[in-house]
């Protein structure tokens, strides 16, 4: 296969400046790619703001003789999100991929998370990806098309203490599949990647406190960040025609994720079903053994019911 290559493109990062968007950063100016290295430079937590590692990872762009620029604005805040465009379009003329990265971590108990922990995950993951994607729309529009990558995580599968964080990814995923269904017509495609690498947020994450994952000593080597920058390089270049799909990486195997829904239970309209009905039908209802339907949109899961009673 040819080389994907980004020469003449612009491509936003946000939380570049360590973890999997240095990863990214660096291998997409390799390829020739004008980067925007945005990272607020905060804690994990999200607390206070820094330049230096949005600059470390330019200065070591262009020691490679990359083309990039370090931006410390907040994905948070519309205005920071705007700002990061503008300097794409004031210095390169154009922006043909986001990839919303930036990210923050919360995770205890239930009865020990408050209000104040929802919400400082909720506005960096989806209001930060719903602001760049937002500030990027017009200008993908005018050029006729554009790449939005989005982060969400294994989080939103379940785990103890993840609550905050997983409903912020839940709801990076729902971004993504609305996203993408209004971006078709326009060229503009949007996709979401699970990674799973050593960071900073990871790091905090002790066996401790999380319990123990029996699989990790085993698939130790692929939580290397470069173990998911080629998915991520792939799905923000122009060759890639796939949208609405979310891309687990995970122990050196990339798959498709996706919503389904069983053959379920079809119990027709002439009258609601009571609890005891759903009661006595459960073990239909939940069974995916006869099979199961990948609705691509809400229409499409009216489409299924339909089509499925003939």
């Amino acid at each position: 296969m040819d080389r994907i290559d980004f020469t003449g493109r612009t491509i936003l990062i946000t939380g570049a400046g360590g973890g999997l968007g240095r990863a990214y950063a660096l291998d997409i100016a390799a390829r020739g790619g004008a980067v925007i290295v945005n990272d607020l430079g905060g804690s994990v937590t999200g607390e206070g703001a820094s330049s230096t590692m949005a600059d470390a990872v330019v200065a070591e762009i262009v020691a490679a003789g990359g083309i990039a620029i370090a931006n410390g604005d907040d994905v948070s805040s519309p205005a920071g999100a705007q700002a990061m465009i503008d300097l794409a379009i004031a210095r390169f003329g154009r922006i043909d991929a986001v990839i919303a990265n930036a990210g923050n971590m919360r995770f205890a108990p239930v009865e020990d998370l408050t209000a104040a922990d929802l919400d400082a995950l909720l506005a960096v993951h989806v209001r930060g990806s719903f602001n760049v994607a937002r500030a990027a729309w017009p200008h993908m529009r005018t050029q006729g098309g554009g790449r939005l990558v989005l982060t969400t995580s294994g989080g939103m599968l379940g785990m103890g203490q993840l609550s905050a964080y997983g409903a912020a990814k839940g709801g990076v995923m729902g971004l993504m599949h609305n996203l993408a269904e209004e971006g078709r017509p326009y060229g503009i495609l949007c996709n979401a990647v699970m990674p799973n690498a050593a960071s900073r947020m990871s790091a905090g994450m002790s066996e401790g406190t999380l319990g123990h994952n029996p699989w990790g000593r085993v698939l130790g080597p692929s939580f290397d960040p470069r173990f998911t920058t080629g998915l991520v390089a792939w799905l923000a270049h122009e060759r890639c025609t796939s949208t609405h799909s979310i891309y687990s990486a995970l122990g050196g195997r990339i798959a498709r994720v996706f919503v389904g829904a069983t053959r379920g239970w079809d119990h027709g309209l002439d009258a609601p079903p009571t609890a005891e009905d759903v009661a006595a039908h459960i073990d239909m209802i939940r069974d995916d053994g006869a099979g199961y339907a990948i609705p691509t949109d809400i229409f499409d899961e009216f489409r299924i019911v339909a089509e499925g009673r003939g």
